[in-house]
């Protein structure tokens, strides 16, 4: 009997079985010619690795089991003891923690690079530099790097870039087009997009790269298991229907928001007074995303009011789904940053982020009206 599914089932299982020696020297002789251990592989990883793979243009790419593991597979996939990693001032607090906390250990070193001078690394590269860690579109604050620029610059230091293309997704910009030696994503929020996967994927520009990923990933056991792998790639079919209703929702929202007495600021690309304004246009096909911020005054009092007035932005520390939620960057994302570092990247008491969803939007906008009334 031949079973053709259309969809690729769930290989639930740790281990495949062999018929005898001779298939067992096939997988070794043959790499990609069968599986052995789901450690090594397993049908449904490698099937939304090849998936994010192919959207961002790559030649490799491993599924993980979480975003911060896919940060940690490409530093480690560039990086030993002894060397230093550029990064991003603004990057995602997880991101720095991780650098801070565990790769210090290892005998990893980092700086950190503020926005204004990513363009000119000169002053802060050293002769073991080896990458440099970037965001598309930064979080909390919705800054977005001129990706082509940032990697000439880094070329010209020798050094790799690695983008963090989580908020932007492949559907807005595809940074190794622009130049980006890996790019990683945080699964768990757009790609599988329905907030009830975990997962991250990284993906390389270059063979050895994709080679040296998938040994850590096999070594230090982090690839993405089969039940998770499948529902990320259920997901990622409507990525691009997905991503564009996010973005035309958000923007609708911040619009809105900007017009009412209670909301300081709004940060968000898509509005015309947003400092990368024109680089998100040309950056993102004239997409500009479903995340944004937003600056209510620095009371806790009157965020408080805002998060329990709200029906539709439930407060959930994550992002992306499909239905609203927002969050706090300076109690959950960045609360490890020194007030100081706190301060110089603007994350305040009355700092708000916002992942719009997908919902009809003149609800979403009823909503924040009385929440904010």
């Amino acid at each position: 009997m031949h079973i053709h599914p259309k969809i690729t089932p769930i290989y639930q299982t740790s281990v495949f079985k062999f018929e005898d020696l001779t298939e067992l020297e096939q997988y070794f002789g043959e790499p990609g010619s069968r599986y052995m251990y789901s450690r090594n592989g397993n049908p449904n990883s490698d099937e939304l690795a090849a998936a994010v793979n192919r959207w961002e243009g790559g030649v490799g790419a491993i599924a993980t089991g979480s975003g911060m593991a896919a940060i940690f597979a490409a530093l480690a996939a560039c990086c030993q003891a002894g060397d230093h990693v550029l990064c991003a001032a603004d990057i995602y607090g997880g991101s720095s923690s991780l650098l801070n906390q565990e790769l210090s250990r290892l005998g990893i070193t980092v700086t950190y690079v503020p926005f204004e001078q990513l363009y000119n690394v000169g002053q802060f590269v050293q002769a073991t530099t080896r990458v440099m860690l970037a965001e598309t579109i930064s979080n909390p604050l919705l800054r977005v790097a001129d990706l082509r620029r940032l990697a000439a610059e880094c070329h010209q230091h020798g050094l790799k870039l690695v983008v963090d293309n989580t908020f932007a997704t492949p559907v807005l910009t595809r940074p190794l087009e622009l130049g980006a030696d890996m790019v990683m994503h945080s699964v768990t929020k757009y790609i599988a997009g329905h907030s009830d996967v975990t997962a991250g994927v990284v993906v390389a520009a270059e063979p050895e790269v994709a080679a040296r990923l998938k040994q850590v990933s096999v070594f230090y056991g982090l690839t993405l298991s089969p039940m998770e792998s499948w529902l990320a790639v259920r997901g990622l079919k409507t990525l691009r229907l997905r991503v564009r209703e996010h973005s035309h929702n958000a923007l609708a929202v911040a619009e809105f928001l900007r017009q009412q007495p209670a909301v300081r600021e709004v940060y968000y690309p898509g509005l015309p007074d947003h400092p990368q304004h024109a680089l998100a246009q040309e950056q993102g096909a004239g997409l500009f995303g479903g995340m944004l911020s937003v600056l209510l005054a620095d009371e806790v009092e009157v965020v408080n009011r805002f998060m329990q007035r709200s029906q539709r932005f439930p407060f959930a520390p994550s992002l992306a789904g499909v239905d609203s939620s927002l969050s706090y960057p300076l109690g959950t994302s960045h609360r490890y940053l020194t007030p100081e570092q706190q301060a110089e990247l603007g994350i305040s008491t009355g700092l708000v982020r916002l992942s719009v969803g997908i919902e009809p939007v003149e609800e979403l906008l009823a909503d924040l009206k009385q929440a904010l009334g």
